[in-house]
């Protein structure tokens, strides 16, 4: 609840009192661009109606009040007056005292360990969800807090996974085609189509963007060994910060190069760092894939050795049984991973009995989407 008002800087910023005692500041300038009215945003979707250059560069705040709750401001010199709900401006408030140490990550962002997540692996029936909004939100909200969850009750069939996709977006496809087989083959083109363990990775890091998530359906699964596992990379990376400061800062600022070739007609490189930041040093993304590392050319002379023993170590890290959850994808079950966060790894298996997997790519952008929708329309009920 707003309290009090105080316009300051000859009304180039305003200075707002909360109930709880905090107090948040605003710019002039910030609030008109960001005004709710419907001459300044489209009352259908919310998209701005003008440009910064139709706001006057002298913008101030003539007068403002506290009216019904909400904030009213008067702007001069275009003699206009808008309405901000305290909420709104709660939730967008800017004006932070605390500085953020680079690799922090958002609320809603859970990072998780083996210790942590074993047992309470977030799952929930196809179904159901196909059917219920209630259990998809809480299954697509798993999958934004944690990285990755289950799906269980598909049917054991080719092309099961689109299923999963579709409850929330779309099939990226690349060169592998809309989906792609992950089983035993003579002369395979990707270490993926053996019976050989594969190291906790993430996919295609020789792309650029990555496919940002990845679906695992398995439609026959009879042999012995060939668990899946997820490791949690932002907790990773926590670990590796913590212990080693300077290590954390030369695989974050320092790219690292991937490549793929293995097809005819492809050669997809990228250059990116394994722990990518985002300007204001949230931790954004893992890229960690040795089978698709090229030569490291982009870390000076003097920083490699130490650029290499941080990489090692993170990979120690990786392979650390205490960040790993491990799990047996039986017939009809799929997984989901937040591919620029969540690795995932295969035990290997015996050359006897069957096992089938087929893998696709999404985004993640339709997955909020979808999740971001549902939980409005949940909030319009309510209210």
């Amino acid at each position: 609840m707003l309290t009090h008002v105080l316009i300051g800087d000859e009304g180039r910023t305003i200075e707002l009192g909360w109930k709880d005692g905090s107090r948040t500041r605003f710019h002039a300038m910030w609030l008109r661009d960001n005004a709710l009215d419907d001459k300044t945003r489209s009352a259908g979707n919310g998209q701005r109606l003008i440009t910064i250059l139709d706001i006057p560069a002298e913008t101030k705040i003539g007068a403002a009040s506290i009216k019904g709750g909400a904030l009213e401001v008067s702007f001069v010199p275009e003699q206009k007056t808008v309405s901000f709900p305290a909420a709104w401006l709660r939730a967008n408030a800017y004006d932070r005292n605390a500085a953020r140490q680079a690799g922090w990550t958002g609320e809603d962002t859970v990072r998780w360990t083996k210790a942590t997540m074993q047992n309470s692996v977030p799952r929930a029936g196809y179904p159901a969800a196909s059917r219920d909004r209630a259990v998809l939100r809480q299954w697509l909200s798993a999958v934004k807090a944690y990285g990755f969850a289950v799906m269980d009750d598909l049917p054991a069939e080719s092309g099961a996974l689109c299923k999963v996709s579709d409850l929330f977006g779309y099939i990226r496809e690349t060169n592998y085609g809309r989906w792609f087989e992950v089983r035993a083959e003579v002369n395979p083109s990707n270490l993926a189509y053996t019976n050989l363990g594969l190291q906790a990775h993430t996919d295609n890091p020789y792309r650029d963007p990555v496919p940002t998530l990845q679906i695992l359906s398995c439609i026959e699964n009879t042999v012995e060994g060939g668990e899946s596992s997820v490791v949690d990379g932002f907790a990773v990376a926590a670990a590796l910060q913590a212990e080693n400061p300077e290590g954390f800062r030369l695989l974050s600022s320092c790219p690292a190069r991937f490549e793929y070739a293995g097809s005819s007609g492809v050669r997809l490189q990228a250059k990116r760092p394994m722990i990518e930041l985002g300007p204001d040093g949230e931790l954004i993304c893992i890229r960690f894939n040795n089978r698709s590392l090229a030569p490291t050319v982009d870390v000076p002379f003097a920083s490699m050795e130490a650029y290499y023993a941080a990489y090692r170590r993170f990979a120690e890290l990786i392979e650390d049984p205490s960040f790993e959850v491990t799990f047996k994808l039986e017939a009809g079950q799929a997984f989901i991973v937040d591919n620029t966060r969540v690795m995932h790894a295969r035990k290997a298996f015996s050359g006897t009995g069957k096992r089938w997997l087929q893998g696709c790519y999404a985004d993640k952008d339709g997955l909020l989407s979808t999740l971001a929708a549902i939980e409005h329309g949940f909030k319009e009920a309510a209210e």
